[in-house]
Order: structure tokens, then C-alpha cells, then sequence
């Protein structure tokens, strides 16, 4: 049994002389403390001490005394040979596989085989893959699942993610629309369509609802595939029509919908065409998206799909400032032929598709290519948007869908270690600062920052 200490003795005369002595508030517990208790990194209200000629001793604290404050406050004490919290040790083992078969009738965890994107490297990487499918191009969502359960905040909960797009399958209405099996209505807040003009943002492409799934569809539930940040609430702006088409004003009303309802993560999985070259030609979308950033809100963009034209810079609104600007990689950790790269990019994720060439000495021009899996709508040229199945995507739409998530549970993670909530920038800087470089990814050219590596983003 851990003894138990009063400020004013009981461990001995050099201990209690230690803590009397501290300045008003030296050892209350400070912001962080109780989110690492919450995480299980030490065991909360107690120290490990050991005085010079003694054993180590299991010291109890009394309520709001800190466990940091007190070690660092005992150790300046000559004797004392040590004061440290009780830190908690785990067995090793795999990250948190979520139990989705993948297709339909899979076996459980089938997710693996059709989600590559969210696959860690492993032993590309020198890491042992714990006999876990790999992928050089993957983001490691496992890492970052088990991050987030551990820190008490699974798949981003009580994160609001703004999904500015062709809308969402994310409710039945009447014999045209469905829900889409692995989305629930619950997984929503107030969102708009900006098309219509009315409150239910319904997807007439597909395009929305495969990219809100990327981000947050249900994990772990044993149906269909995975999303990364499956505990956030999504809010839907409609701002792309059937076609996939809509004008600057729309997007503007987008994005300030979904900075105004709370939304600390706003997807922009859109571009303008190349005429549109600054801020000056699109003023509304890029005032809204610095408002929005002003607020509090990461602004996550694609790069666009120019490179195959040969016109490969960043796209507007990725280009803009406060976006963070997003390209496309492939199964190899390579830069895919479509995607658009140069000044602005700030850094890259899965999009599925061929290699581009000369994008590293592991990339395969040639070979076969992959495309991203989600469970999204199909047959929509039937005008009934009630069919859904597994189509292989390929965009830096999906690239910036997989930046929005991991932004999401970056800012969760954030908000757990700082005992607040992360800016904009540290979000950022967390993901760029965090991401993968080796085995050819060093170009900033091509890479900006890097592959974006979920896991390690998240990590304590």
C-alpha cells in the first residue's frame, strides 16, 4: 500500500520540509494533469520517492496537489535521489484493428485488404508490422486510432468537421434518397444546402458522400469499411450540384456556414478553374476562408488535378492563403500523375491512382494503380440516389478528405495534451512537422512537408 503524505510531514523530515516550504500553488496540479491521469500515462494522486540512504517508496497526494509539480519540487531537495510520477507500463502489441469486413460478407478487420490508404508502413519503414497488412503509402490510421482511445477522445469525439461539397447521403427522404448504410443521422449537426436553398443538403453525385465517409464514416461497428475520424460531428454545406459544379458565392456561404455553427476542421475537396489565379479573383471565398481561420478553424484544400495538362501549380482555393493545401499520393508513397504540386503545396496524402514519373525511386509509373475505397453513392444518372457500393476514387479530393480527418484528430489529441484548444497553426505544424520524408518523399516540390503519418501526429 502507497503510504500517504501530508504537506506537513509523514515521509520524513526532508520531504515535509520540502513541500512546507513551496511558494503558494507550486504543487497544484496543473492544466495537463488531468488529461494525463485521464490517459492513463501515471497513476493519478501518487509519486514514487526515494530519499538518499531508503527504498523507493509509493507516496499518495492529497486532492489537487500535482503529481509533475511535486516530483520536480521534491528532486531539488539533496535527499532526495528521486521523485517521479507512477507511470503506467502496457503490453506491447498491434494497434486497435476496427472489426469492419470490408466487402460485404468479409471476414472481420477485411477492411485492410481495400483500405491501403489507411494501412501503417511498417516494415518499409522499419517498424514491425505485428503481422498487420502494410502499405508504404499509408497513414497509419490504426496508430491513431489506439492514440485517441488512449487519450480518451475516440476518433476525434466532440470534433465538429465541415464538409463543403456535393452534399451527403446522410438521411432517407421519401423513394429518391437513402441513407448510406455505414452513416447515421446522429454523426450530423445543422447543416445546408446552398443549392437548393433548403435544410437538407441530399448528395445527387456521390462525390460528398464518399469524401464525408473518408473522414468520418463508422468505424468498428462491423459493417462495410472504416473513416478516420468516426466519433466527430460532420456538418454539411451543399455547395456543388449534381454535376459537381457551383459558383464562388456558394463556396464563400459554405465555408462561413460552417465556421459560424463551430466547426474546427472545414474540407474544401473542390478548385476553380485555372483563370482564377489569386485571392482577387475569388475575394468572398478567400475573406470567408481567413475569417473562418481567424476563428479558430484548420482549412483543409486540394491541390487540384492538373498535373497529367502539364499544368501542374497549386489550384485556388488550396493555393490561398490559411489553406492548407493538400496532394495526392499513391499506394508507393508516390506523387500520382494527376496531382498538382509546386509553390503552395504544404503536404500530401492518399489519392489513389498511377505513380508520376520521376517522383521518387519508389514509384512504378507503370504498374498497376489503386484508388481510394468508400462506400458511397452509385447509379446516380437514374435520378434515385438509393444505390451505394465500393468505387475506387481518385483525386486530391480524396487526398484532402484524408487531411481533414487526421486534422480532426490531431486538434482531439491537441486538446487533451495542452489542456486547451489547439490553434490553427499547431494543428498544422503538428501534422507537417510529424510527417514522413524518407524513402523519397523529400521533395517539398512534390511532397511539401511530407506524407502526412496519422499515428504519429496524434502520439502523447
Amino acid at each position: 500500500m502507497a503510504a500517504t503524505i501530508a504537506l506537513a510531514g509523514a515521509v520524513c523530515a526532508a520531504g515535509a520540509a520540502a513541500l512546507a516550504g513551496l511558494p503558494p500553488n507550486e504543487v497544484v496540479a496543473s492544466t495537463g494533469e488531468a488529461s494525463d491521469a485521464r490517459a492513463g500515462t501515471f497513476v493519478p494522486g501518487e509519486i514514487l520517492v526515494r530519499f538518499r540512504g531508503e527504498h523507493q517508496r509509493e507516496v499518495e497526494l492529497p486532492a489537487g496537489v500535482g503529481v509533475r509539480a511535486t516530483s520536480r519540487t521534491l528532486e531539488r531537495n539533496p535527499h532526495v535521489r528521486w521523485a517521479v510520477p507512477n507511470y503506467v507500463a502496457r503490453a506491447s502489441g498491434p494497434a486497435w484493428i476496427p472489426n469492419d469486413p470490408g466487402e460485404r460478407g468479409g471476414p472481420p478487420r477485411g477492411w485492410q485488404q481495400l483500405q491501403w490508404n489507411f494501412l501503417p508502413c511498417g516494415s518499409e519503414c522499419g517498424d514491425n508490422p505485428d503481422s498487420t497488412p502494410e502499405a508504404f503509402g499509408g497513414i497509419d490510421a490504426p496508430g491513431a486510432w489506439s492514440n485517441l482511445l488512449t487519450a480518451g477522445r475516440p476518433g476525434a469525439k466532440g470534433v465538429k468537421i465541415a464538409v463543403v461539397d456535393t452534399g451527403v447521403a446522410f438521411r432517407s427522404r421519401g423513394e429518391r434518397f437513402q441513407r448510406s448504410p455505414d452513416l447515421k443521422r446522429g454523426q450530423f449537426g445543422q447543416s445546408r444546402d446552398f443549392v437548393e436553398d433548403d435544410k437538407i443538403p441530399l448528395d445527387e453525385n456521390g462525390h460528398g458522400t464518399h469524401v464525408a465517409s473518408t473522414i468520418g464514416e463508422r468505424t468498428n461497428n462491423g459493417r462495410f469499411v472504416t473513416g478516420l475520424a468516426y466519433r466527430a460531428k460532420l456538418i454539411v454545406a451543399r455547395v456543388l450540384d449534381e454535376n459537381g459544379v457551383g459558383g464562388s458565392a456558394d463556396v464563400a456561404r459554405g465555408i462561413r456556414w460552417g465556421f459560424k455553427r463551430g466547426a474546427e476542421v472545414i474540407n474544401l475537396s473542390l478548385e476553380f478553374p485555372r483563370n482564377v489565379n489569386s485571392c482577387e479573383d475569388v475575394p468572398n471565398v478567400c475573406e470567408a476562408i481567413n475569417r473562418a481561420h481567424a476563428k479558430g478553424a484548420v482549412i483543409v484544400g486540394a491541390a487540384g488535378n492538373g498535373g497529367l495538362s502539364g499544368a501542374p501549380e497549386v489550384e485556388y482555393p488550396g493555393r490561398a492563403p490559411n489553406v492548407f493545401a493538400t496532394g495526392a499520393t499513391t499506394v508507393r508513397g508516390c506523387l500520382a500523375d494527376y496531382s498538382n504540386f509546386g509553390e503552395g503545396l504544404d503536404i500530401v496524402a492518399p489519392g489513389g491512382g498511377a505513380d508520376a514519373f520521376r517522383a521518387g525511386p519508389q514509384c512504378r509509373p507503370a504498374a498497376s494503380a489503386r484508388g481510394i475505397v468508400q462506400l458511397t453513392l452509385t447509379n446516380t444518372a437514374s435520378g434515385k440516389f438509393t444505390s451505394f457500393d465500393y468505387p475506387h476514387y481518385e483525386g486530391t479530393s480524396m487526398a484532402s478528405a484524408h487531411v481533414a480527418g487526421a486534422a480532426a484528430l490531431v486538434w482531439a489529441a491537441l486538446r487533451e495534451q495542452l489542456g486547451r484548444a489547439p490553434t490553427p497553426q499547431e494543428v498544422e505544424a503538428r501534422l507537417a512537422f510529424s510527417a514522413r520524408r524518407d524513402g523519397g518523399l523529400a521533395d517539398p516540390q512534390l511532397y511539401g512537408a511530407g506524407l502526412i503519418d496519422a499515428a504519429a501526429a496524434t502520439a502523447p
